[in-house]
């Protein structure tokens, strides 16, 4: 029998809705050639739906929570004030469904191109594990005397013993299967109340761990030796806010944002995980065909890694590097093809099942393979 599995889909604003069609182009594929099934929900979030009725993640949490995994498009929209989109929905799902770790893989393909003159896919494959719910990204603060040349703006950032083991008892499970090597990347030195903590915790937890060697780099150093060194890393942990900056950086490497991709990892089969492509929603292109569904393809192959269909993970990820692997650009005309095309053309290589698997011999696999079951509700 045939597994069926409940996806909600959330295009969201911008690009959101164009990229998450290309992504479900290649899920029919996939569906088609190995056998498995999907019942997709698509559940009205983002920019309109908030403007039309002012609901944000309240709304749908109950109809999220019943998913076995959540793809994810892209949200915000200049028409909505900055934060209330981001926290009112993002933040709150990944709070609400305690999706702990938000894991980018940093690689770079073959026959990508990449601003780093020298670089070779064989010296940039890491994962950055960065942890997802707390730091500075807790969504707590106040301003006093605002408006006025007294005013005053405190953020809190919240670091618990138990919010940094559970996402680095992971970073080292990750560790175990991919280089065995495990790099903290703080700023302790200057955080130091956080980053004792931060230590602390690596330290009790690579305990667990003896084969997995741990090394520690300055969140500035990090911006120094990721570009010019990314042999140096296997699998990165880090905060909040350190870690969606880091990743950015290595976005860029790898090719740029339109080929990055994420998982929001519930780690206790609590609530469903989300997968999304890490770029923004981008208004000023939506609509022209000129951004890349890449990010989201992958994306999608890191859910289907996380449902347990490997080989079609396996497939997606070698039919998406076979396509965008000949392009000369990466975004816009220079693609060669719009956004649906690019899409439609990576689910014919799925569908056909003749990807050259040989462009990707260490896939995401190899990061799927720490990944926690899914939750099959």
């Amino acid at each position: 029998m045939s597994t069926n599995y409940a996806i909600a889909v959330l295009p969201g604003d911008g690009i959101g809705p164009e990229i998450i069609q290309g992504a479900l182009d290649v899920l029919d594929a996939a569906e088609a050639r190995f056998g498995f099934t999907t019942t997709r929900n698509e559940v009205a979030a983002g920019a309109n739906h908030y403007l039309a009725t002012g609901e944000l993640f309240d709304a749908v949490e109950s109809e999220l929570r019943g998913a076995d995994a959540v793809l994810f498009g892209s949200m915000g929209d200049p028409r909505v004030t900055p934060g209330i989109l981001e926290r009112g929905f993002i933040l709150e799902m990944r709070q609400r469904f305690a999706q702990a770790a938000n894991v980018r893989p940093v690689r770079l393909y073959p026959g990508v191109p990449t601003p780093i003159a020298g670089l070779t896919p064989e010296r940039c494959e890491m994962v950055i594990v960065r942890e997802n719910t707390e730091g500075a990204y807790v969504g707590q603060g106040s301003t006093v005397h605002g408006g006025t040349t007294n005013a005053v703006a405190m953020q809190e950032s919240l670091n618990t013993y138990a919010g940094i083991e559970r996402v680095v008892d992971f970073a080292f499970r990750l560790a175990v299967g991919r280089r065995k090597k495990l790099t903290l990347c703080h700023k302790t030195n200057i955080l130091v109340a956080a980053g004792q903590l931060w230590q602390q915790v690596v330290a009790e937890v690579g305990a667990r761990y003896p084969e997995v060697e741990t090394d520690y780099v300055h969140v500035d150093a990090m911006c120094f030796h990721l570009p010019l060194t990314p042999e140096r890393f296997d699998v990165v942990v880090t905060d909040n806010l350190f870690g969606d900056i880091i990743t950015d950086l290595g976005a860029v490497i790898q090719g740029g944002l339109g080929v990055a991709t994420s998982a929001n990892l519930n780690l206790d089969g609590s609530a469903p995980s989300m997968f999304e492509a890490i770029h923004g929603s981008a208004p000023d292109i939506a609509g022209t065909g000129a951004a890349n569904p890449a990010g989201a393809i992958l994306s999608l192959a890191l859910m289907l890694g996380h449902l347990g269909e490997g080989e079609a993970a396996r497939a997606v990820e070698a039919a998406t590097v076979e396509v965008i692997g000949g392009m000369e650009a990466l975004a816009g005309p220079g693609m060669g093809m719009n956004t649906a095309e690019v899409g439609r053309r990576i689910a014919e290589i799925v569908r056909a099942g003749n990807a050259n698997e040989a462009l990707v011999p260490d896939s995401l696999l190899g990061t799927l393979a720490a990944l926690p079951a899914s939750r099959r509700v």
